[in-house]
């Protein structure tokens, strides 16, 4: 791009500049622009790096917000306490077959089954036989009930606590959280 100000112009422009903006050429050479600083330069040490102070924290800072809950969704939360109540049903009928097992294997319903037999038999029948009333087949089918009962009724008190919730954070505004962020 030509300078169609010559000299003149340049003069006018250079003079205008304010101070410290533009430095005077010495000796005729023209040294490189430098914009104006808002700060100044940080002084360096002779080794030309900065020095951390004695005592500083290395620790990195921790963001902090603070939010408040002031309303849970009850569709969510029904859907949501129904997938885990399915899964908390699953887990019940898997642990009663597991104890049941590790049970049977130990011979706690044939030495427990044998006892309740002697004290409750008579001379005309055997008693009370409790390996047949405890078998596996009808503990998981009385332990998938409850699971269901439970499904049910989780599904339906934790959404009624979502809308019991809504009412209340309603008068009080709601939980406040405060949720920190490592950098």
């Amino acid at each position: 791009m030509t300078d169609t100000r010559g000299p003149q112009g340049r003069a006018e422009y250079e003079a205008g500049a304010l101070p410290g903006e533009r430095e005077k050429p010495i000796g005729g050479q023209q040294q490189p622009y430098h914009p104006p600083q808002a700060y100044p330069a940080p002084q360096r040490g002779a080794e030309g790096a900065r020095r951390p102070r004695t005592g500083a924290r290395t620790a990195p800072r921790t963001r902090k917000a603070r939010l408040r809950v002031s309303k849970a969704d009850p569709w969510s939360v029904m859907k949501v306490s129904f997938l885990l109540s399915i899964a908390l049903g699953i887990c019940t009928v898997i642990a009663a077959a597991v104890l049941w097992m590790v049970m049977d294997a130990m011979g706690v319903f044939s030495t427990v089954g044998g006892t309740i037999s002697e004290a409750t038999g008579s001379n005309e029948s055997n008693g009370f036989d409790l390996q047949s009333f405890l078998s596996l087949p009808r503990v998981l089918l009385f332990t998938s009930v409850i699971a269901v009962i439970d499904v049910v009724l989780a599904t339906a008190l934790a959404t009624l606590g979502a809308f019991i919730y809504n009412l209340s954070a309603g008068f009080v505004g709601g939980i406040e959280l405060t949720l920190a962020e490592d950098e």
